[in-house]
């Protein structure tokens, strides 16, 4: 299993660039806020090895471009742990080309290391805008109770092979249909996706109530 958190290990290529404007991120960053509430992103020195973990991303225009190259906002490499984001704490991504294993990125800070994931996403399903990895111990081991669909364990995140992994499980699962998936391979790791933030993230308020009601949580997403 892969217990590292953080750790970029796709090819990057990023150009330095302003803040991003805040009427970007408006949305995305009102959203993150939640989870960072409900500590399915954040920081914890007992998790992880005290690295922070959990990002999320939007869609930007424009919007009619070749699957790789849908560009998105996503927040920057080890920012989980920050309370509050601004522009300064977003980047843009240009592309992402798995076969690659090649990012392009442009801003303040580095893209997260999920970052082909969500690229990944954006790629098989043009009407998702949204995309939120979190970490949820709960949903995590609850999920072939919950009846989630699963990445192969043996697979780590921010690869091109997750990205292969994803694609399998659009598919082969209803990932597609349930807006989520479990990282079998990524301790507590998961990934929910929608039209919507609200979609996005209601689609997390439910299974993380659902397996809240299986196991004692000590933090609950109200979304």
């Amino acid at each position: 299993m892969d217990r590292q958190e953080g750790v970029i290990k796709f090819r990057l290529r990023h150009r330095k660039g302003p803040p991003l404007v805040y009427a970007q991120i408006r949305k995305l960053n009102l959203w993150r806020q939640k989870l960072y509430a409900a500590r399915l992103i954040g920081k914890d020195p007992n998790r992880y090895g005290g690295e922070a973990y959990g990002n999320v991303s939007a869609r930007i225009g424009p919007l009619l471009r070749p699957p790789h190259r849908r560009r998105f906002v996503v927040t920057g490499t080890q920012t989980g742990g920050l309370p509050v984001l601004d522009g300064r704490h977003y980047a843009v991504v240009e592309a992402c080309f798995p076969e690659e294993n090649l990012v392009v990125s442009e801003g303040p800070i580095r893209p997260s290391s999920e970052s082909m994931t969500h690229g990944t996403i954006y790629a098989l399903d043009e009407a998702v805008r949204f995309v939120m990895h979190v970490h949820s111990p709960e949903i995590w081991h609850n999920a072939r109770t919950l009846g989630l669909p699963e990445t192969r364990a043996s697979v780590a995140y921010g690869t091109p092979e997750m990205a292969a992994e994803v694609r399998r499980l659009f598919r082969e699962s209803e990932a597609r249909t349930l807006g989520l998936f479990i990282m079998g391979g990524h301790e507590d790791g998961l990934v929910a996706f929608g039209r919507t933030a609200e979609e996005a993230g209601r689609t997390l308020e439910r299974y993380h109530a659902g397996a809240c009601r299986l196991t004692l949580c000590d933090f609950v997403l109200q979304a």
